[in-house]
C-alpha cells in the first residue's frame, strides 16, 4: 500500500495538506476487527464514523448487494422506480415516529439536512406565508458540511466558523444544559421559549439533533427539551426538523432519538447507519401535510433531485440492515453495550484530567479538561489494540452493536489506560 502517495496526493477529512494527520492502511475487516497493513488487529470504536451497525463483512448485507448488482446497478429517478427503493420507503415509513410518511432518498447526510431545510422554506410559499425563511436551532450543533448544513452547525465554536461571512444568518439559542434524566431545568425552558417569541413570525422550522448533540461536544440532554420544543413550535406554527442521522436506528438506546420524548417531528433526516455502513445513502422523511405545501407552493413539485437519489445498490443493503434492525436483537445488544461502558468508565470520573463521562446506548464519552492531541493519541489507542479517533476535549467510543463483552472490555480498557496517563 502506498502510504507516502496517500499522504501526498489525498485529502483526508479536516486534515492539513502541509501537515497531514498519520494514516493507518487498512486491507480487510470483519466483525468489529479492522486488519492493518502491518498485519496488527484493532477493534474499531467508532463504527466509521457511527455508522456500522452490524459489523463489518455482514454476510447478509454482502449478499443483497452481490444480488442487487447483477440486476441494476443504478437507474435515475427522475420518471423511473425500482423494487428497492419501493421497499426501503415502506420500511422508513413504518419505523418511524407515526406520521412521517412522504421519502426523499438523499445521497449522504449533509444533503439531507439541505433537503430538510428546503423542504420547510418551500412549505411556507406553499401556504402563503413566504416570510418564513429563517431556521432556529441551538449553540454547539452539528448538522453537515455542506452550506445549507453549516449555517445551522454552531457558528463560533464549531468548525465551520471560518465561512461566517459567506452562510445565510441563522437563529440560535443557547444549548439545552438539562442532563438527560432530569427535569428540564428553568434556564432552558425561558431560553428556548424566549427564542420562539420574538422570532416565530420569521422562522420556517427549528432543528436540532435530538437527545445527543454528535460533533458539536457529545452532549446528552433532556428529552423534555424535545417536548418543550414541539409543543412550541405547535403554537407559533413552525416546523421541527429533527437530525437523526447520528442518533437514528437505536444508538441511543431507542430505535429514533424522537422516541425518547415521544414525539413526531415535520420532518426528520436519517443516514450513517442506514445501510448498515456499507454506502452512502440518507433520507428527509415528512408528514403529508408538509408534502401537501410544497406541492401547493408557485413551483408545484419539490425542488431537488440528486443524480444517485434512490441508488439501487444502496437501496438493497439499507434495506437488509433494516431488516436486521426490524428483528429487534439491537434492544438487547445496546442495552449490554450502554450497562457495561456504565461500569467500565465509571472510575474516570475521578482522574483529574476527565472533566465528565457520559453514556447513552452505545455511546460512551470522556469529556477531557483540556484538548486532546489526536495524532499522539491514535497512536496509543493503536498500541493498545483499539481504533479510537478523539477530537477536541473529547475520547468516545460508539461500537457497533455486535461487539462482544471481551472486545468492548478492550475498548473501555483503553479509553481508561489514555486517560489515566493524561
Amino acid at each position: 500500500m502506498d502510504i507516502q502517495f496517500d499522504k501526498d496526493h489525498l485529502w483526508h477529512p479536516y486534515t492539513s495538506m502541509n501537515n497531514p494527520l498519520p494514516c493507518y492502511g487498512v486491507v480487510s475487516a470483519k466483525g468489529v476487527q479492522l486488519e492493518l497493513e502491518n498485519g496488527l488487529q484493532v477493534i474499531d470504536g467508532m463504527s466509521s464514523w457511527w455508522s456500522v451497525l452490524h459489523g463489518y463483512n455482514h454476510p447478509r448485507l454482502n449478499q443483497a448487494i452481490k444480488d442487487q448488482v447483477d440486476k441494476v446497478s443504478h437507474v435515475m429517478f427522475g420518471g423511473l422506480t425500482h423494487e428497492p427503493a419501493i421497499e426501503l420507503g415502506k420500511k422508513l415509513v413504518s419505523l418511524s415516529p407515526k406520521g412521517l410518511d412522504k421519502v426523499f432518498l438523499a445521497d449522504s447526510g449533509s444533503v439531507a439536512v439541505e433537503v430538510a431545510l428546503k423542504m420547510a422554506i418551500q412549505y411556507w410559499q406553499g401556504r402563503q406565508q413566504p416570510q418564513k425563511t429563517k431556521i432556529l436551532t441551538v449553540l454547539n450543533g452539528y448538522h453537515g458540511d455542506t452550506f445549507g448544513a453549516m449555517a445551522v452547525c454552531d457558528p463560533e465554536n464549531g468548525m465551520h466558523s471560518m465561512f461566517e461571512g459567506s452562510l445565510n444568518k441563522q437563529i440560535f439559542a443557547p444549548a439545552p444544559i438539562t442532563p438527560y434524566n432530569q427535569p428540564l431545568c428553568q434556564q432552558d425552558i425561558d431560553n428556548i421559549t424566549q427564542a420562539f417569541n420574538e422570532h416565530h413570525n420569521e422562522l420556517a422550522a427549528m432543528i436540532i439533533e435530538p437527545v445527543v448533540q454528535g460533533a458539536g461536544g457529545m452532549r446528552i440532554y433532556s428529552p423534555e427539551y424535545l417536548t418543550l420544543i414541539r409543543q412550541l413550535c405547535d403554537k407559533h406554527n413552525v416546523l421541527l426538523i429533527l437530525d437523526e442521522i447520528a442518533t437514528g436506528f437505536g444508538r441511543t438506546g431507542k430505535l429514533f432519538g424522537a422516541d425518547h420524548a415521544g414525539i413526531c417531528p415535520d420532518i426528520m433526516c436519517v443516514g450513517k447507519t442506514l445501510t448498515g455502513g456499507y454506502m452512502t445513502l440518507a433520507a428527509t422523511l415528512s408528514t403529508s401535510e408538509v408534502a401537501s405545501g410544497i406541492s401547493d407552493s408557485p413551483a408545484g413539485v419539490f425542488m431537488h433531485g440528486p443524480t444517485f437519489m434512490g441508488n439501487p445498490l444502496a437501496c438493497s443493503v439499507a434495506n437488509a440492515s433494516l431488516e436486521l434492525i426490524m428483528e429487534g436483537h439491537w434492544q438487547n445488544q445496546v442495552a449490554a453495550i450502554e450497562s457495561q461502558l456504565k461500569l467500565g468508565l465509571a472510575p474516570a470520573a475521578e482522574f483529574d484530567a476527565v472533566a465528565e463521562v457520559r453514556v447513552l446506548g452505545s455511546i460512551g464519552v470522556l469529556e477531557m479538561v483540556k484538548p486532546v492531541d489526536m495524532a499522539s493519541l491514535q497512536k496509543r489507542f493503536i498500541e493498545l489494540g483499539v481504533w479510537v479517533r478523539p477530537f477536541g476535549k473529547l475520547i468516545y467510543i460508539m461500537p457497533p452493536y455486535c461487539i462482544n463483552e471481551a472486545e468492548l472490555n478492550t475498548l473501555i480498557d483503553a479509553l481508561i489506560t489514555v486517560a489515566r496517563e493524561s
